[in-house]
């Protein structure tokens, strides 16, 4: 069982218990641990782009992570020595639904949970966050915020990755092809008017063109860069992830692991061949999680997907959906496509 600090709640009058208190009652001075109980914090803000500032740590040895929302991981887990204090901060993206674009709405504000064997906070503030930059997410369900455990999208890992400064807006949605994601009001007709100039959109969608010939395939892919950039944005095409198929020698070279549809679709060098042809940046996410997954093995990359719980070898586990979102995070750091500073490492 987790223990909570207690000791990190003494700057609060806890006259009968903690409660969410609105963020607007407190004019003059940022929203903070007044919005807090011993499991997490509720901020009643509406959407947008919010700074979070934590002081962590307690009288006691402390580990604390912090997730929010729809179960994304916006802080890893920090260990604080006893007596001591460690500020960390993050940038999030409020948004309604808070989750999947075609998803319940979820609760408004912003919601954080306290995670780790031992959390401890000591103080947090939050603030409209000014000079952000965006990484908007347009993907499947290997991408989006899952809601319910055991399955996790990398995109929904993503945001532990980064620091203050930068803030990941999700938009993945499970079951989405890029016909359906560009038909859809609440998908690519919502994203596109959110994109300003600067900000980096990557795109991962694959898994469910099982029906998309080539042709409409390329053309979508084209449209989806050509949509971003008439914002002034930065498309970033990704390739799909791998599914967890192996042949008996061991290797993921077959059209199920590598997402050649039954047309004969190579999404994979489609998606390479228009990131070439437009001059956008590729994050080559199926070769990467190919080697890994081969590296790993028929036993050791079971725990990556959900084999284990649902004999699933195409959706990702939170082990799974961390792992391969730092491959993410590794990339977007080797390409400049965000400043070292701003990616956290290790």
């Amino acid at each position: 069982m987790r223990r909570f600090n207690l000791a990190v709640l003494a700057a609060v009058a806890l006259a009968s218990g903690l409660t969410a208190v609105p963020a607007q009652a407190h004019t003059g001075r940022p929203p903070g641990l007044e919005n807090c109980t011993a499991a997490g914090c509720h901020f009643d803000v509406p959407p947008g782009t919010y700074d979070v500032k934590l002081l962590l740590g307690g009288d006691a040895a402390s580990s604390t992570s912090v997730s929010g929302e729809t179960r994304r991981s916006l802080l890893p887990e920090t260990a604080v020595a006893a007596g001591e204090r460690t500020a960390r901060s993050f940038t999030v993206n409020v948004r309604t639904p808070e989750g999947e674009p075609t998803g319940p709405d979820g609760t408004p504000g912003l919601d954080l949970v306290l995670g780790g064997t031992a959390p401890a906070l000591a103080r947090i503030e939050v603030t409209p966050a000014r000079h952000t930059r965006r990484i908007f997410l347009v993907g499947d369900s290997t991408v989006c915020d899952q809601p319910g455990d055991p399955y996790s999208g990398w995109g929904q890992q993503l945001p532990q990755y980064l620091r203050k400064g930068v803030s990941v807006a999700n938009y993945a949605d499970s079951g989405e092809s890029t016909v359906t994601y560009l038909s859809d009001t609440r998908l690519w007709g919502t994203v596109q008017p959110l994109i300003r100039p600067g900000d980096l959109v990557l795109v991962q969608l694959a898994h469910n063109d099982k029906t998309t010939d080539e042709a409409t395939y390329r053309a979508n892919l084209e449209t989806l860069v050509a949509g971003v950039r008439e914002k002034g944005g930065n498309p970033v095409l990704v390739t799909p992830i791998v599914r967890r198929w192996f042949n008996s020698d061991g290797t993921l070279n077959n059209n199920t692991a590598l997402l050649v549809n039954g047309l004969g679709v190579d999404h994979p060098a489609v998606i390479r061949s228009v990131a070439a042809t437009e001059g956008v940046p590729l994050i080559d996410l199926t070769a990467k999680t190919k080697a890994l997954v081969e590296s790993l093995g028929v036993e050791g990359s079971k725990a990556i997907y959900l084999y284990n719980e649902k004999k699933d070898n195409t959706h990702t586990s939170v082990h799974g959906a961390t792992v391969y979102a730092g491959l993410v995070r590794d990339a977007l750091v080797a390409q400049h496509l965000v400043p070292k500073g701003v990616a956290r490492v290790g």
